[in-house]
């Protein structure tokens, strides 16, 4: 039963990715006798848009025999897949982009390819030139599964707070580096001015498990707050998620984005970018976006400080990683671990540094490229995003001990589902629609009909 469950599970999510994007694409294939296909599936952020540009330039003509399909779905829909009841195709994709909560669980039900033995068949001149000791290694642990690298990370990130340094100077605030909560909502109600277009903060309020769970679930980590005790018990219906839940919700309610509860990352991305928010809690991924003078109006006056805790530190930052993955399928293996390698070494964040600019370097990845120059010019929100990936705690994710592993998801296969209809119950709260006490009982309730030991062992 405890295999089943945990199979069904991962199956499931991992046909309906492949089958879902493979709707949308070729199957992969020989172009011509002497010429291979990779196709590979992935998110269509800017980082990712950049990759394929790239690939087309010079990954296509250093390596001629090799051509590259991209499939490229938004974040929500690609992850919306996963809801739905699809059979595998196997053998359409050679690549798949996934992230730190994925990867463990795919790698352990066998539909990722183990890439230790490839790095470790690299010849001397490839090891030396890709130079894995170079990622980070809080990023390389959540990408392996019983010691072995499963996925190489494209980019990774973690949480910050971001602010309009002269909206701060208008109204005589100051930021503390290490800011609470409490000070976070002090700040949004003096920033707050809705007869100008300005919000006081913006913040996730669209549903999805990966949308505004993951800085909602920051915040119940920096109460205090925990989705299970050490017995696998709901714990969302406690005070400390409660308080959480009702801050979080009020602070979009009051001084948050005009409808916030339908708001993803791009909605307060664009705010932030036109000087229509006095603060941005999200990804540090964001910085470079923020610092863009052609992407925003407010460049070169951004503030940037590390997440806001309250009762605790631990689980206030998050850790995510977008990687690629080998699918165990493929049949193009070589080839697609040398994109692979190719998209995550040193030389393609030089030239991605050189191509689109020093501040839109894929970021969290390498730790030379936090030593480089000029990155450092053009990033000051560089030296936050390594501190916080390192200092980031996802095996003890909040104040006291879980079972569970994973700062801003819950490390097991159910949370793809129980997550997305957690989500939907905030967004609710967000909203008006629903009470907080309400969205707790009701989510709690949930997590006891699906997650308990014998469905998590493993995990």
């Amino acid at each position: 039963m405890k295999i089943a469950v945990r199979t069904i599970a991962v199956l499931t999510g991992i046909a309906l990715l492949f089958s879902g994007l493979a709707a949308c694409s070729p199957t992969s294939q020989s172009s011509s006798p002497n010429t291979t296909t990779l196709t590979i599936g992935t998110v269509n952020n800017s980082q990712m848009v950049q990759m394929e540009q790239l690939t087309k330039q010079v990954f296509e003509k250093q390596n001629p025999t090799i051509k590259v399909n991209f499939v490229t779905l938004p974040e929500d829909d690609l992850r919306t897949k996963v809801t739905q009841d699809v059979a595998t195709n196997a053998g359409k994709f050679d690549i798949a982009t996934i992230g730190n909560y994925d990867t463990p669980i795919w790698a352990h039900n066998g539909w990722l390819q183990d890439l230790s033995p490839y790095l470790t068949q690299m010849s001397a001149s490839e090891k030396s030139s890709y130079n894995y000791g170079d990622l980070l290694k809080p990023v390389m642990a959540s990408l392996s599964y019983q010691n072995d690298t499963y996925s190489l990370p494209f980019y990774g990130e973690s949480s910050m707070m971001m602010y309009n340094k002269q909206l701060f100077a208008q109204h005589n605030l100051t930021m503390p580096q290490h800011p609470t909560w409490d000070q976070i909502t002090h700040f949004a109600q003096v920033l707050n001015d809705p007869a100008h277009g300005v919000a006081g903060i913006v913040l996730r309020g669209q549903s999805g498990w990966g949308m505004n769970m993951a800085p909602l679930d920051t915040v119940i980590n920096a109460y205090g707050g925990q989705w299970f005790n050490m017995n696998w018990q709901p714990q969302l219906n406690s005070p400390a998620v409660t308080q959480a839940v009702t801050n979080y919700a009020t602070l979009l309610q009051k001084y948050g984005e005009p409808g916030a509860s339908t708001a993803g990352w791009q909605e307060c991305l664009s705010l932030m970018t036109q000087g229509k928010a006095g603060m941005f809690y999200d990804a540090t991924s964001f910085g470079g976006s923020l610092e863009t003078p052609s992407q925003s109006k407010i460049a070169g006056q951004v503030g940037y400080a590390y997440a806001p805790t309250e009762v605790t530190s631990n689980g206030s930052r998050w850790l995510w990683a977008w990687a690629l993955g080998l699918v165990k399928s493929s049949h193009n293996k070589d080839a697609a671990f040398k994109f692979i390698t190719w998209a995550t070494s040193p030389q393609y964040l030089t030239l991605a540094g050189k191509t689109f600019g020093w501040a839109n370097v894929p970021p969290g990845t390498r730790t030379s490229i936090y030593q480089n120059p000029e990155y450092q010019k053009a990033a000051p929100f560089a030296q936050i995003t390594l501190s916080s990936i390192n200092t980031a705690t996802p095996d003890h994710p909040t104040l006291n001990p879980v079972p569970y592993h994973g700062i801003q998801y819950v490390g097991i296969p159910q949370f793809e589902s129980v997550g997305q209809q957690i989500s939907e119950t905030m967004s609710s709260v967000i909203a008006g629609r629903t009470t907080v006490s309400a969205a707790l009982q009701q989510s709690d309730q949930l997590l006891q009909s699906q997650v308990n030991k014998s469905n998590t062992a493993g995990y």
